[in-house]
This record gives C-alpha cells, structure tokens and sequence, in this order.
C-alpha cells in the first residue's frame, strides 16, 4: 500500500482548514485517514499558529515510507527550521481622490463649447 501524508479539507466555503493526515494515495481527498497527525488552519493571522504538527508521528510515518505532499514537506520544514516569516502590513490608509465638480445643467454658467473652424 503506497501511503502519503497528505491534507484533508474541512471548513466551509471561502474558510479552509486542512487535517495533515497518513492516507492511502488511492484514497479520496477527503476520505477515511490511517491517522491525523495535525492540522492546517490558513486563515489565523499568527503565521506560527497555523500549523500544529505531532513532528514524532511526522518521523514514523517517513520512517517506514509514507511520502508527504508538497505542500505538507513545505509546512514540516517550515516547522522543523522555525521559519514562518511575518505577515506583510496592510497598506496606509489614503484620502480619496478629489472630483471635479460637476455643472447644474440649469446653472448661469454654461459650460465652454468646443468652436469648430470652418
């Protein structure tokens, strides 16, 4: 039986949450799991908190030959070095544009006309 350990998804829509999980990679995405080794939450602000991993169960399972995904050899390094980075400020706050004002189309002041040439 190949085994991977691989993502489970959960949440609803538009709110994704991820169990790292040892599948059988015949196994649907969000089947039945040999074991739930954590969990993937993407949508904390803390990026350190994101990711809870049992990294011993991480190492039995590669151990005896279970592959990981990409994505979740990314998310064990990223564990195993302590490099998350930090989360990107948000952009100052601008004062909207200033608009022209328009017209009154019955206001004394009519609006220059273009004057053709003939």
């Amino acid at each position: 039986m190949a085994v991977r350990i691989r993502m489970k998804r959960l949440g609803r829509k538009h709110r994704p949450f991820f169990r790292i999980c040892v599948m059988d990679s015949r196994s649907p995405r969000d089947g039945k799991a040999i074991e739930e080794l954590g969990f993937y939450d993407p949508m904390v602000r803390v990026k350190k908190d994101r990711v809870k991993l049992n990294l011993e169960r991480v190492e039995y399972w590669i151990g005896v030959g279970a592959q990981p995904s990409v994505n979740v050899a990314a998310l064990i390094k990223k564990i195993r070095t302590n490099r998350f980075g930090d989360a990107a400020a948000p952009p100052p706050m601008t004062a909207p544009k200033a608009r022209p004002a328009k017209v009154a189309a019955g206001s004394d002041e009519a609006p220059p006309e273009a004057t053709t040439e003939s």
